[in-house]
């Protein structure tokens, strides 16, 4: 069975390998390597989440939970220089390539953390959460993060999640539907929703 995507410290022997990318009207150039979510290139979850995501409407930091090499949350801190993106992963090799690819395109407005889930993230004075979740670690670690999300944000803070329908959305929006006061499909592409759920 090969290594998963989540493990605190791959194992497999490290194999760099770069592209570029085209996301919301920046070129970037992004290094993924074994033992990280998405090797090649961008998935579409993440490139869904992207495109679709709006500034809430409250100031504070955005938090790309689960980050890996750092698509969603570089593209979003470059697209909002003046706000601040916390950049997690639970994965050392991923969070060390996000941290990369953060200077390889001239990124300046993140931080990066070593966490499982939201334990060692700073959350006070967060505006958004993302999250492209990994299926595979299963439903119960998918929605505790949502309920992470939920304790963390503050009153009009917003989580906003992808999601593919048959990995899960539909048990997903039931999920937040019971913590969230307003929960909404914001958009749907080749199967993935991209959920806002604002407290």
């Amino acid at each position: 069975m090969s290594e998963q995507y989540f493990a605190n410290q791959p194992q497999s022997k490290s194999n760099p390998k770069t592209w570029s990318f085209q996301l919301r009207g920046h070129s970037f150039q992004f290094t993924s390597d074994v033992g990280v979510f998405s090797k090649n290139e961008v998935d579409y979850g993440s490139r869904t989440l992207i495109d679709a995501f709006q500034l809430p409407a409250i100031s504070g930091t955005i938090i790309d939970l689960g980050c890996g090499y750092g698509p969603i949350g570089l593209t979003i801190a470059k697209a909002f220089p003046d706000r601040e993106v916390v950049l997690s992963d639970i994965n050392e090799r991923a969070l060390a390539l996000a941290t990369e690819n953060a200077q390889q395109n001239q990124v300046s407005n993140v931080s990066f953390y070593v966490s499982d889930r939201l334990e060692q993230v700073p959350t006070q004075g967060c505006a958004a959460i993302l999250i492209n979740p990994p299926i595979r670690a299963g439903k119960q670690v998918v929605h505790q993060m949502f309920e992470d999300s939920y304790a963390a944000l503050p009153r009009e803070g917003e989580l906003w999640v992808v999601i593919q329908k048959k990995q899960g959305a539909p048990s997903a929006i039931n999920k937040l539907n019971e913590m969230f006061e307003n929960v909404e499909t914001v958009t749907k592409n080749k199967g993935y929703f991209v959920i806002r759920a604002k407290k």
